[in-house]
Order: C-alpha cells, then sequence, then structure tokens
C-alpha cells in the first residue's frame, strides 16, 4: 500500500486531502471535514454507458439499480433499508465515464457501510426474477423520463447527432429496443468485468482521519481480490467535423417551441492548457441570466426570448459540450431566435469579450469553488470524479489558479476555435398536435438504487 497526505492548497474545508492505494489496486481519497460528525462515503468504479460492449445500450445503468439487489449477507432491497435504520441516505448515479454508490450517515456508522459496500463490490447475488422485474423498472423510468417529455427527447436526439462515432452519441439510460433485452447473463458479465477494486476509487469526505481510514479500508475492502483487467478504456474519436446538423421535433405535448445548440469541445481531462478553463468563463459571459451578452440581447433588449441562455459541460473523460438555448417571446419564429443567436457569437469570435466581464464571471467561479468546499457532498463528489476521468487531486487543488490565468485572447480564441457551426447540432422543438414522438404511458415509481440526474 502506498500512502500520502496532499497539503492544503487554499482549497477550503477539506484541503488536506490524504490517498492511497491498496495493494489489490483499489484507490483511496480521504478529505477531512471536522464540522459535523458525518461522513459522505462513495464508491466510485471507472465504468459508464461509454464501456458498455455493443447492442447493450443502459447496461450499466441497469446493473446499477441491480446492485441493490443483495448478497448472501445481505437480502434483495435490504441494502437502503439498513443505512436508513442507521440514520443514514443512500443512492447511485450512472454516467457515460463512471458509476457510482454513496451514503450520508454519522461518523460511527462508517465501518458499517464500508463493510456492506465491499460486501457488494465481490459477492452481488442476482436472481433471474429480480432482473426481470428491475428491468421494467428502468425501462419505465426511460418512459417517465425521456419518452413522456420532449425536451428529453430533443435532448437526446440531438446528443445521437452531435456524436457521429465516439459512444456518448448513445443515451446513459439506453435505446429502448435494447433494454428491452437486457439479461441477467449481461448485468453479471458486466459486472465481473468491471467491478473489482482495482477499477474502483473509495472517497470518504467528514469528520475523519486519513490514517483511520486508510486502514479501515484495508480490513474491510483490502480482503478482496481483483477479480479482472478490465480493458484500457480506449474509444474512438470523432471524425473532423465538416457539416453542420440539425434536429427538428414536431410533438404536440411540448407546450412552447424552443431553441438549442449544442457544438462539440475538448474536456477538461482532454482540452489544451487554458482551454476548457476559457470555455466556462466564455459560457458564463455569454449565458449567465440578466448580465450575459445572450441575455441581454434576445430578451432586454431585442425581446425576442422570455429565456435565454448558454452552458458548458466539461467534465466528461473524452469531449466536452457547449450549448447555447432560447424559448421565444410570443409569437417570434425560431428563425429570428436562431439569427440573434449567430449575431451575438460572431460578436464574441471577431471582437473578443472585455477585462471587465471576465472579472465578474472569474469572480463569481471562484467564489462557486468556496461555497462547494464548504459543502461535504460536494467535496467527495469533485474529488471523486476527478480520479475517474484521468485528472488528478492537484488538478483539483489548481483549480482557481488556472481560473485566474485564462486570458482575454484565450477566450477569443476558444470561441473561434470551438463555436464553429460546422462542430454543431442544432435543435428545434415545435409544438404540433398532429405529432406525438412517442406513445405516452404512466410511469411506475423507481426502485432503490434509481439514478441521479
Amino acid at each position: 500500500m502506498t500512502s500520502v497526505a496532499l497539503p492544503s492548497a487554499g482549497f477550503g474545508a477539506g484541503a488536506d486531502v490524504t490517498y492511497a492505494k491498496l495493494s489489490n489496486g483499489l484507490q483511496i481519497v480521504v478529505i477531512p471535514d471536522h464540522r459535523a460528525p458525518v461522513v459522505t462515503h462513495m464508491v466510485w468504479y471507472e465504468v459508464g454507458a461509454s464501456d458498455e460492449p455493443r447492442g447493450t445500450s443502459g447496461i450499466a445503468h441497469f446493473l446499477e439499480h441491480l446492485m441493490f439487489k443483495g448478497t448472501n449477507k445481505i437480502a434483495p432491497g435490504d441494502f437502503s433499508k439498513i443505512v436508513a435504520r442507521n440514520g443514514g441516505q443512500d443512492n447511485a448515479f450512472t454516467t457515460q465515464d463512471a458509476t457510482a454508490y454513496f451514503q450520508r450517515v454519522a461518523k460511527e456508522r462508517l465501518p458499517l457501510v464500508m463493510e456492506m459496500e465491499a460486501d457488494r463490490m465481490a459477492n452481488l447475488r442476482l436472481l433471474e426474477e429480480d432482473v426481470l422485474n428491475e428491468r421494467q423498472v428502468i425501462l419505465e423510468e426511460r418512459r417517465s423520463r425521456v419518452d413522456n417529455d420532449p425536451g428529453s427527447l430533443l435532448s437526446e436526439q440531438m446528443q445521437a447527432a452531435l456524436f457521429l462515432s465516439h459512444p456518448y452519441g448513445i443515451p446513459v439510460i439506453g435505446w429502448q429496443h435494447e433494454m428491452e433485452k437486457l439479461s441477467r447473463e449481461d448485468a453479471l458479465s458486466f459486472y465481473k468485468t468491471y467491478y473489482t477494486p482495482n477499477n474502483a476509487v473509495l472517497v470518504v469526505a467528514g469528520d475523519v482521519e486519513g490514517d483511520a481510514v486508510v486502514k479501515l479500508a484495508e480490513s474491510t475492502f483490502g480482503k478482496l481480490k481483483p477479480t479482472a483487467n478490465p480493458p484500457k478504456r480506449t474509444r474512438t474519436i470523432e471524425p473532423e467535423a465538416i457539416a453542420a446538423r440539425r434536429v427538428v421535433l414536431r410533438d404536440g405535448r411540448a407546450a412552447k417551441a424552443t431553441f438549442s445548440r449544442n457544438y462539440l469541445t475538448p474536456s477538461y481531462t482532454t482540452a489544451k492548457p487554458r482551454e476548457a478553463e476559457a470555455m466556462e468563463m466564455l459560457s458564463a459571459i455569454l449565458g449567465s441570466s440578466g448580465t450575459g451578452r445572450i441575455y441581454k440581447k434576445l430578451v432586454a433588449e431585442e425581446r425576442k426570448a422570455a429565456s435565454a441562455g448558454a452552458w458548458f459541460s466539461g467534465t466528461g473523460l473524452d469531449y466536452g459540450r457547449f450549448g447555447v438555448y432560447a424559448v421565444p417571446a410570443g409569437e417570434t419564429p425560431l428563425e429570428s431566435i436562431e439569427t440573434s443567436m449567430d449575431t451575438v457569437i460572431a460578436e464574441v469570435q471577431e471582437n473578443g469579450v472585455t477585462q471587465a466581464e471576465l472579472d465578474r464571471v472569474r469572480n463569481a467561479s471562484i467564489a462557486d469553488i468556496v461555497y462547494d468546499a464548504d459543502n461535504q457532498t460536494n467535496l467527495a463528489r469533485t474529488y471523486g470524479w476527478a480520479l475517474v476521468t484521468g485528472r488528478t487531486i492537484e488538478d483539483v487543488k489548481s483549480r482557481e489558479a488556472r481560473l485566474m490565468a485564462v486570458t482575454l485572447d484565450d477566450i477569443k480564441q476558444a470561441a473561434r476555435s470551438y463555436l464553429d457551426i460546422r462542430r454543431s447540432v442544432t435543435g428545434y422543438l415545435l409544438p404540433d398536435p398532429k405529432h406525438v414522438a412517442a406513445a405516452t404511458k404512466k410511469a411506475t415509481v423507481p426502485s432503490a438504487g434509481d439514478t441521479i440526474r
């Protein structure tokens, strides 16, 4: 086992982080936060929807649900009940790049939840009946969250159109026709391939000390032997973009027309120095409510839109996305919205942004870092996510310094490089009583282990 204490770098609560790696390959991150006698315990697996075998979309999320079905020690459905009886909360989530399970409990209950997670890492027990029943749950979840929501359907179709080759184009929840065929054998094969200590990161944040947590982890997770050598996460690369794409969805259930556009960008893991940070600053300069350029032009000045903004999602392992959106005011055509949006973007590409704009959004982002560090669960998520997407503890600690290093030229260059219409998908959602994109069906209540989005 290797262990190192990493000193404070101005990250507020939890700045003195301990990192260790057990002999079985399990990575451990401990983030002390002594303000309350509670802990957040998270187990991250370096596997997500983009690692699924072709034709089994949704298996990562399906297995997340099935991980609550018990072991020889814990009866099906009892995992969450045991946590609740001990005064805690638990849940899990699946993304394109990772799957994570977490509990928030009193610090005296940390040994209990650590033992339970170690148990189901190695000893999951699946009955055919439980698998079939849970498959119906995830199908109903898809109907409820995607098929019955025109906005979600548009987002799903735009994501599929943005990624021509990379698996990010496949939804985390899966395509329905493939979900319907997922089996117990599919789940167990995925489990045996990826759920092994040498493919996991344990993160504990709270009223604990690093050495004590590492010792406890050795006595629980340390007993487990690696069961597989997961394949290297080598994914396909997107071809060079040569043509803009468009998606038009007509749906009678849509209450209002909407305009959306997504651009393909690098992520924090794959971007050149300061590039992703520049995209983050640009999204705030364009998209902040009330002060952003998009809001000022489309809502305040032209009064074409009831709401409008921008966002940047750069935390993926391979790629990021930059998005702009608007909901028209009154009967404003989406074509008019799009023209104004293009004008705002072209202005930034041609003339850049001002120092005052950069200072404003940078100060707000640094304030967000401070606030996030004041939340124990956010601390655990921040460090865990960094490690499973190819970044390091030092990357987390140096985030403020990287934001401070962004220049006006960085932002202008990022806008020119990545807000290229050829790298984009534009989406129109149009209310149309004659069209319904997917059959409506009343959804059942998802079971324990439901994905958090």
